[in-house]
């Protein structure tokens, strides 16, 4: 991909989330086994950005806490006034920039990497100023029309509580992702007023504008629908929470490793584990655990922080935490061992 030191990033991340009916800060919310923002992190990691900026507002100091382990600058946005409102809160940090801003919710926790970098590699290759995401939906409630000409291109993005009924039946929605060139970016954002619905600044009334200048808006459709779909409630934390042991789940059956049962097994990210080790239905391994070849592990067993040597059984229902198990031990069921080094058989 070329001239990447040229891009920056912006991650939304002030919101609420009303409907979580939670106290807590909407992306600070677990989805497989870390707050949703830091999944849209790691998936930014490999473009390699100059700059990451994320925009912060409801419970600001606990959602800059949850970004230590990055590399990005926080941006406090006072007042939620909407999309566009936030992006312009970043101007200070990058307006003086030359390149691309990649703009993403932090919401997104199935955003996979290869995807973004696909829709860098299309904006770069239009040269235009702004890039849109697009996907398709049998069912586009509550998301944002696209409005596209005969070539393509997009006349602009419509929401939903401002949408005519011809609108409404549109299936191709925003997926709320864009390049945008620096200069265009907050140029236009400081043209874009307040008078829809919600009395917010939309991010999308640049496309309208830019329409309206005779400057061409493209768009990048995703065919991977699932991965740009915001949380929004406990089911869809749930779904995404699912999404993300199924493909975690996957990939190391692909690498070797036995489920019986993938939809009620868990492995989280930073556990490492074997070939031929075999799991059985329920059990859960987390985190900085390693599972080493040929173990098995029977129904129900819950492993924490622990490693377990080649060739080692678990019975079933046990629990294992911060402990060690020597290879070939066999372990009964329904044993508790925490905390002690099987050193010896």
């Amino acid at each position: 991909m070329s001239d990447q030191s040229s891009l920056s990033l912006i991650i939304l991340a002030a919101g609420k989330g009303t409907r979580m009916k939670s106290d807590k800060a909407k992306v600070l919310h677990q989805v497989f086994y870390a707050p949703m923002v830091h999944h849209v992190l790691k998936a930014t990691q490999p473009l390699e950005a100059e700059t990451t900026v994320v925009i912060i507002g409801h419970q600001r100091d606990i959602v800059q806490r949850s970004l230590v382990p990055f590399v990005v600058l926080p941006c406090f946005q006072e007042e939620q006034l909407g999309t566009g409102h936030a992006v312009l809160c970043a101007e200070s940090l990058l307006g003086h920039k030359k390149g691309t801003v990649m703009i993403l919710c932090g919401d997104t926790p199935l955003i996979q990497t290869a995807t973004l970098q696909q829709m860098y590699a299309v904006h770069l290759k239009h040269g235009g100023p702004l890039t849109v995401m697009s996907t398709l939906l049998d069912n586009p409630t509550n998301y944002g029309r696209i409005v596209a000409d005969d070539a393509g291109l997009v006349l602009s993005i419509v929401e939903e509580k401002d949408a005519t009924r011809e609108q409404k039946a549109i299936k191709e929605i925003n997926a709320g992702i864009y390049c945008v060139e620096t200069d265009f970016l907050f140029s236009t954002l400081k043209q874009v007023g307040r008078n829809n619905s919600q009395g917010e600044v939309y991010f999308t009334d640049i496309v309208s504008i830019a329409t309206q200048q005779k400057i061409p808006v493209e768009k990048y459709r995703t065919h991977l629908p699932l991965e740009v779909l915001g949380v929004n409630s406990r089911v869809e934390l749930a779904e995404a929470h699912h999404e993300l042991q199924m493909r975690r789940n996957r990939q190391l059956m692909l690498d070797g490793v036995t489920f019986h049962d993938p939809a009620t097994t868990s492995v989280a990210p930073d556990v490492q584990i074997g070939q031929d080790v075999t799991l059985y239905p329920g059990v859960h391994i987390t985190g900085h655990s390693c599972i080493a070849k040929n173990c098995v592990l029977e129904n129900g067993v819950l492993v924490r922080d622990s490693a377990i040597g080649e060739n080692a059984s678990i019975g079933a229902y046990s629990c294992l935490e911060k402990c060690t198990i020597n290879a070939g031990k066999k372990i009964a069921p329904h044993s508790v061992v925490s905390d002690e080094d099987f050193s010896n058989p």
